[in-house]
């Protein structure tokens, strides 16, 4: 495993220049967009008869239609054609775009400025599924984290930073339209330029027969999506985030208006803290996962989504009637308070959204990875669509924007109590990145000699009842445990060795069929590929020493050959869970929480040259005399 910095690979060719593509591409949308409503906003009476009101909410409706008119079809392209190609084709379409744009604004064309917005609209659909699909294929697994956390950091810095220009650009007299149209023809023709370096992306599915239909390829694309659970269940709680988003951001305006009093340069402080915040917290993620794809920091995001959002509806101060200014606004009592707020739900915003983005890369069929990541967005514009229409309803029902900020929150809790009892592994994962995180910290070494594909066992020493939870906050891959089947039944923690998929197993005395069935299911899981951990000691050490392994590792190798990965396990013995210096509340006082720990991984034994005495050699030395 790499610890080396997620920043490393921004200066590396197989990253760098698809970053400055896509943080150029999310700049020029917002550049464009927010300049059109802002002129729309003051100047639609020398166009149109219609209202402002009218015309801004027909400028969403644009953009967002391209997401379920193509891409279904977009996802197929992404998986038919190598990428680099096509994110050059997307990058001369941008071009296009701009220029119809520029054209609308010079000769102040109603119609071509709302052509080239739904044309916007139509490039950030075939790009999506280019991009969430490049990454599995240009970054190892212990980087997807770091990869995803950059680009969606660099995303929301980018909508900011050109949502801001947008409106400092259209608002200068009298050639602001002029200066809006000439920065987006010269961004698109710089993405256009650096997308030349992209490096090649073969096609997963060069076969692939193209559907044209929208509808019954976004039906297909639903049916094929519902065959992965957990990859179904993921897409489902993006979707659930730009819910969450969307109610979030688009009240922001009337917020500030008619709840803090603010002008529009507090909507923009808003709008800033609130990126700002998912950039942090998208780029947190690696170092907090430790550069691996821990699920477990979304019930943690999920937590502070709501937490936080609870805490705006009770933060949000009575409007004192007057258009404050930034620096007037953070004058007034409460200011501080709401802008931490926001910035803490986007820190969790960041933690809930960059480990569930990398699952769906990690976990879908490589040649369907794009049309994937196309359902993806197909499920979130009807989110944002369902977002919309909520807040529609609270508001005409009588709501007041605090308390549909409380409504979000509540919807959050639910929502996520909802997919993590349907997907127990999030919760599991989570449990154990708090253990780690709370009551240990945890020194890992040789981590890199766990296989990062194929089958294989890891035996370990014995020493807690936590061990397998030391192991699983470590290890890089999913993986079963074989545990005493007393163990496997214990009251309250039986759902998370179910989410593990743990084999319960006891001696030949107690229940010999169990026992059968185990090295069956031992069996099974090995041909299928996966890791499965076993502690060939039988049971807790009772002095801290590590007792003699049993036989039944050869005897699964031996049905079975695939590599032993020897683990010793340093610490534990005298730690808060550890059986060694009496109660609980002694060792506390003691040791004091953070305790640390450490997991030490050898080198694969070959299957022909496994012995249970080697690997208990193996362990003894690696462990050392730090029990």
């Amino acid at each position: 495993m790499s610890e080396r910095s997620q920043f490393d690979l921004l200066k590396e060719r197989r990253f760098g220049p698809f970053f400055s593509v896509q943080f150029l591409g999310a700049f020029n949308d917002n550049v464009y967009k927010n300049a059109l409503v802002i002129m729309l906003t003051f100047q639609a009476a020398s166009m149109t008869t219609m209202s402002p009101g009218l015309l801004v909410n027909l400028c969403a409706g644009l953009f967002i239609l391209p997401f379920f008119l193509f891409s279904a079809t977009a996802g197929q392209l992404a998986d038919k054609y190598e990428k680099a190609l096509l994110t050059q084709l997307v990058k001369i379409f941008e071009i296009v775009i701009m220029v119809i744009g520029a054209l609308g604004f010079y000769f102040m064309h109603l119609e071509l400025l709302l052509i080239a917005l739904f044309m916007m609209g139509m490039h950030s659909t075939m790009f999506g599924p280019v991009k969430y699909a490049y990454l599995p294929q240009h970054l190892k697994k212990d980087e997807l984290v770091g990869g995803n956390g950059l680009i969606d950091a660099g995303t929301f810095i980018a909508i900011l930073l050109g949502t801001i220009l947008g409106g400092v650009l259209i608002g200068i007299k009298p050639d602001g339209a002029m200066w809006v149209a000439s920065v987006a023809i010269v961004v698109a023709v710089a993405g256009y330029l650096i997308s030349r370096s992209v490096p090649l992306s073969p096609a997963p599915s060069p076969a692939l027969k193209i559907n044209w239909n929208p509808l019954t390829e976004t039906w297909a694309n639903f049916r094929f999506l519902r065959t992965n659970r957990t990859v179904f269940l993921s897409i489902l709680g993006i979707s659930w985030f730009w819910f969450y988003g969307a109610m979030f951001l688009s009240q922001f305006p009337n917020f500030t208006k008619e709840v803090l009093g603010g002008s529009e340069h507090v909507v923009t402080l808003l709008l800033a803290v609130f990126s700002v915040g998912i950039g942090l917290g998208s780029l947190l993620c690696e170092k907090l996962s430790g550069h691996k794809i821990e699920i477990g920091l979304v019930p943690f995001g999920s937590i502070g989504l709501t937490i936080f959002a609870v805490d705006l509806y009770f933060a949000s101060p009575v409007a004192p009637g007057v258009a404050l200014g930034a620096m007037a606004f953070l004058q007034q009592p409460g200011s501080w308070r709401v802008l931490f707020d926001l910035a803490m739900i986007g820190v969790f915003g960041g933690f809930y959204i960059v480990p569930t983005y990398a699952l769906i890369q990690s976990r879908s069929e490589p040649s369907h990875q794009a049309r994937v990541i196309a359902g993806n967005n197909i499920m979130n514009a009807l989110f944002m669509v369902a977002a919309a229409g909520v807040a529609i309803g609270g508001l005409s029902m009588g709501m007041t924007i605090p308390q549909l900020f409380l409504l979000t929150a509540v919807l959050n809790a639910l929502v996520a109590i909802y997919i993590y009892m349907l997907v127990p592994e999030f919760l599991m994962r989570f449990l154990v990145w708090l253990l780690i995180h709370s009551v240990y910290r945890l020194e890992k070494r040789g981590i890199e000699n766990i296989p990062e594909e194929g089958a294989a066992m890891l035996v370990a020493n014995h020493v807690t009842f936590i061990d397998a939870l030391v192991i699983a906050a470590a290890c890089p891959r999913p993986t079963r445990y074989v545990m005493d089947h007393r163990r496997f039944n214990t009251p309250l923690l039986r759902f998370l060795f179910d989410a593990t998929r743990s084999i319960p197993i006891a001696s030949a005395k107690e229940d010999p069929a169990l026992l059968e069935k185990a090295y069956d299911e031992i069996a099974k899981g090995l041909d299928k590929g996966e890791l499965i951990c076993i502690f060939p000691e039988g049971s807790l050490t009772k002095d801290g020493n590590i007792q003699t392994f049993r036989p039944g590792i050869q005897r699964i190798i031996a049905r079975t050959p695939v590599p032993v990965v020897p683990i010793a396990l340093r610490g534990l013995w005298d730690s808060f869970f550890g059986r060694q210096g009496g109660a609980l509340i002694a060792r506390v006082f003691r040791l004091g929480l953070f305790g640390k720990i450490g997991m030490t991984v050898g080198a694969p034994v070959p299957a022909n040259a496994v012995t249970p005495a080697g690997l208990q050699e193996i362990v003894t030395a690696m462990r050392g005399d730090e029990k």
